[in-house]
């Protein structure tokens, strides 16, 4: 029934302790022998995700920075959309001024972050940040902006999510990918559209696409897919903004591989 088979990692496919599973692997690699693509559709940095993809052992294309940059198996890029300079310059300078506030950024192959974080260093094996200057922030091959702090505080996030909405809600695509991540991509980017532009570049359009996720960054995604389901544990105003969606486990029963196993192989 469907051609491709797209999934947000982190609280979707991966594992909590963001590995993909002997039982995942398995069985994204028998739905590709029976002709199946599979996509990865994240926040994260290409580069993180090519490390991925090699663990998984199949070629796929990569949705990445939540739909700013899609790589195809020979890792060229096909599809990219920065956020504009005067977007960052002016989110940058509002966001500085809160001490509590980690500023990331994504820069084509680099990773930027305002202050050190060593448990960022520990959390990823092979791909890690660079420190940049607030006050000379680089804004020209800028994929997204994304925002965390320390405590984890959602509610904190949310009245960042307010303020950048305000000022450059026409110009940017605000969205959480969990609840202590903010990101801010150009207003045009989308996971739900980068797939869109997958599936026709391969002969096949959104119906034939079945998607999973659990993020607000996932929901354009969800309801443009074919068939979208939302995972058990998504934070309330995910399922909220889906209700009609079909809701399925956790990633720590590898719900997603369950699904597909059940539903899709033959």
């Amino acid at each position: 029934m469907y051609k491709i088979i797209a999934s947000d990692l982190d609280g979707t496919l991966l594992t909590p302790d963001h590995k993909i599973a002997p039982f995942t692997k398995d069985t994204l690699n028998q739905l590709h022998h029976q002709g199946k693509d599979f996509i990865f559709a994240t926040g994260r940095h290409h580069i993180d995700v090519a490390g991925l993809r090699e663990q998984l052992g199949i070629p796929a294309y990569m949705i990445t920075s939540n739909g700013a940059r899609v790589h195809n198996c020979k890792n060229e890029v096909i599809y990219k959309q920065d956020v504009q300079p005067e977007v960052i310059s002016g989110i940058i300078a509002m966001t500085k001024q809160d001490p509590e506030l980690r500023i990331h950024i994504y820069r084509n192959d680099d990773w930027l972050l305002n202050q050190e974080d060593p448990s960022l260093r520990e959390f990823h094996d092979t791909f890690s940040y660079q420190l940049f200057d607030v006050d000379n922030p680089p804004l020209e091959g800028i994929a997204k902006v994304f925002f965390t702090r320390d405590d984890r505080d959602h509610d904190k996030l949310v009245e960042w999510e307010d303020k950048i909405n305000d000022q450059f809600g026409d110009k940017a695509n605000v969205a959480f990918s969990t609840p202590w991540c903010l990101e801010v991509m150009d207003a045009n980017v989308s996971k739900g559209h980068a797939l869109e532009a997958v599936a026709k570049e391969k002969g096949y359009a959104l119906a034939d696409c079945i998607a999973f996720g659990d993020g607000m960054n996932d929901v354009e995604m969800l309801t443009m897919a074919g068939k979208g389901l939302v995972m058990g544990t998504s934070h309330a105003k995910v399922k909220a903004a889906l209700p009609e969606n079909e809701v399925i486990g956790s990633c720590s029963d590898e719900a997603v591989a369950h699904y597909l196993s059940d539903q899709l192989l033959k």
